[in-house]
């Protein structure tokens, strides 16, 4: 007996080892506090719509209007175009990366639509194809690819360049196959708005980092709240606006979970076929991990923002949104679970 409570002593131990290491990893990726301000704000818009639609004397949406420009400025000043040319080297990972991004991810979903066409979870698909045409996440992807010990400069230049291209990749493929649902979706209006509220701005920044780069680097844990306060306004807005419509009553919990369940589908489907991929191309085993999380993640800040411009006089952003919140939370706990794996059977 005594052998027995011996043995389970260092097995308890460890599991509190590795659940401490998880909740970390987790907290470094941006599991934390954020992701349950988002569901408060969801509950505040159930609860407490009428401050979101508002419109006297400052509506909501105007706040973070000029809060999306102020985040993709920021974004801008921090990015280096030393950095980015430097990284330019590894040239065939990045496009593997790039493609697998904006191509086989929305057409893997576009290939879905048939299933979903007439049915009333049609809006569903159009937040899932969405998401599937957004550019990969920034933080997160460069934290699981240093914890798995991948390419860490190379994640850095695929996530900067990733959220590059997304300004112009993301809203073709929003216009081609979602102006339809959205009812208000004018080409040349969007590309005027996304030029003067995300390209700009980012033009703006990148000629100012040579002069506040560094300064934007110190205090890169003050935007990151800045940039969380804007998210935080566009969601609790876009969900008012979408529960004052009652676009979520034919949702039951079952069909939610449901939803849950296909977004972990979703990942681990990408993930492996990004890992077949990357295995057919003969890429080094860090050049593999930094493909496998660059490829299959998904930005929440680029898809909050960019929903901000293309679905603004839209009652829908928070259905659109809804599959992206939960791919993202999903996202952020499988790829830490993985990475710790990886990390650790590279150090046998």
């Amino acid at each position: 007996m005594y052998e027995l409570i011996n043995n389970l002593g260092p097995t308890k131990k460890y599991r509190k080892v590795t659940l401490k290491k998880l909740l970390a990893v987790l907290s470094k990726a941006g599991f934390d506090g954020f992701l349950l301000m988002i569901g408060t704000m969801i509950l505040l818009a159930y609860f407490l719509p009428q401050p979101g639609l508002v419109k006297e004397p400052v509506s909501l949406e105007e706040i973070a209007n000029i809060g999306v420009s102020f985040i993709f400025l920021f974004y801008g000043v921090r990015l280096s175009l030393e950095k980015l040319k430097n990284g330019l080297a590894n040239w065939k990972m990045h496009i593997v990366v790039q493609l697998t991004t904006f191509l086989f991810f929305p057409l893997m979903v576009l290939a879905s639509r048939p299933l979903f066409a007439g049915t009333d979870f049609e809006l569903l698909w159009s937040g899932i194809f969405f998401l599937a045409a957004l550019p990969s996440t920034v933080s997160s992807s460069v934290v699981m690819v240093s914890i798995a010990r991948g390419n860490i400069p190379a994640a850095i230049f695929n996530a900067s360049i990733s959220s590059l291209i997304g300004v112009l990749v993301t809203p073709l493929w929003v216009g081609l196959f979602i102006a339809s649902a959205t009812g208000d979706f004018d080409v040349r209006e969007i590309i005027i708005k996304l030029f003067l509220q995300v390209l700009l701005p980012v033009i703006i920044g990148i000629s100012f980092n040579s002069r506040f780069g560094a300064i934007a680097e110190k205090y890169k844990k003050q935007l990151k709240r800045f940039d969380q306060a804007i998210i935080l306004t566009i969601i609790y807005s876009s969900f008012c606006k979408s529960f004052s419509e009652h676009l979520f009553e034919g949702f039951t919990a079952l069909e939610l979970a449901g939803l849950a369940a296909g977004m972990l589908t979703l990942f681990f489907t990408v993930f492996l076929c990004v890992g077949l991929i990357s295995r057919l191309f003969g890429f080094s085993v860090e050049d593999r991990i930094t493909v496998l999380f660059c490829g299959s993640k998904k930005s929440l800040v680029h898809g909050t923002v960019m929903s901000k411009v293309l679905f603004q006089h839209s009652t829908i952003t928070g259905i659109v949104l809804l599959p992206l919140m939960l791919y993202h939370a999903l996202q952020l706990i499988a790829a830490s679970i993985i990475a710790q794996r990886l990390a650790r059977r590279k150090e046998v």
